[in-house]
């Protein structure tokens, strides 16, 4: 079956969208199925070509790279949490150079990882691209060490206890890994 805009608006389960990948990489044009569905105005679309995308190998998703700071721009922008959520963890999968690292991105990962009306995938997401953009810059890193400690963490969920505790943990150690 081919992959339409009308498909995508469709519901599916973990399985279509395990199937919208495998048609995706028999084609082998992530970029252009990217280009052509992850940035519509339509949530449904884009939520489902994010989801099948979220299926592919990083040396696959590395063929996104020139659509980069659009995919950085539309989890900023987006009001729909699956969206952000789905966009953040392509991004997150991303290869990220030095010179990908965004003030703005940065600000915002520092926002949404404490936000107490977020959900924990997104603010789990931040954690690990606030850390990733952090790591080559000292001062950086210290800032995030202190927006980790001022978190009152009775009001978080289990997946962001522990991955700020993970973080809190390295930071303390000055070491710095791929998390």
């Amino acid at each position: 079956m081919a992959i339409t805009r009308e498909r995508l608006q469709q519901s599916f389960s973990e399985g279509g969208a395990q199937e919208i990948y495998l048609e995706v990489k028999q084609k082998g044009d992530f970029l252009g199925f990217a280009k052509q569905y992850v940035f519509d105005d339509d949530v449904k679309v884009a939520r489902s070509a994010l989801w099948g995308l979220t299926k592919a190998k990083d040396e696959e998703l590395a063929e996104l790279k020139p659509l980069f700071n659009t995919l950085v721009e539309q989890a900023m922008r987006t009001e729909n949490p699956s969206v952000r959520r789905l966009t953040l963890s392509v991004i997150e999968r991303m290869k990220m150079e030095e010179e990908d690292i965004r003030t703005d991105f940065l600000d915002f990962c520092f926002e949404h990882l404490v936000k107490g009306d977020e959900y924990s995938g997104v603010q789990t997401l931040c954690m690990k691209l606030a850390y990733r953009m952090c790591q080559p810059y000292p001062e950086l890193m210290d800032e995030l060490k202190r927006i980790l400690e001022a978190m009152e963490i009775d009001y978080y969920k289990p997946a962001v206890k522990g991955l700020r505790t993970k973080m809190l943990c390295l930071l303390l150690q000055n070491k710095t890994v791929s998390l």
